[in-house]
């Protein structure tokens, strides 16, 4: 019998990014609407044992509310949130990346709305 050995090139797996328990988040950038740099969107992030949930208001949302799973550094949730212009209710699911850098964490989000693919970018906002 003869043993033949093959190298294999193994990369290195990206690793997980720190918890998002009570982290707080700002929408940056959206392909969906212009944001309000003045007035962003606020989100208040929670997770214990793979699971997230937390709220969302400013903008053009007046309140919102999101439950989801996180598996690594990918997020899944389902959301709804109260719209301020016209008082519609908007549901939906989404799937989001989470990134580390030297400027802190931050959610890269991608949803459809009407057959139409778009991506949003939240910033961590820093402890005060």
């Amino acid at each position: 019998m003869t043993l033949i050995l093959v190298a294999v090139n193994q990369i290195d797996p990206v690793p997980v990014a720190p918890s998002l328990d009570r982290r707080k988040f700002v929408m940056e950038s959206s392909t969906n609407s212009a944001v309000d740099p003045d007035s962003p969107s606020s989100f208040q992030y929670f997770e214990r044992d793979g699971v997230i949930w937390g709220d969302y208001d400013g903008d053009t949302v007046t309140f919102g509310r999101f439950v989801g799973t996180r598996v690594g550094n990918q997020l899944s949730v389902s959301f709804a949130h109260v719209m301020a212009d016209d008082g519609r209710v908007i549901t939906g699911t989404s799937g989001s990346v989470v990134e580390v850098s030297t400027d802190g964490i931050r959610l890269v989000e991608n949803f459809t709305i009407d057959d139409v693919d778009h991506v949003s970018i939240c910033v961590e906002v820093p402890e005060s």
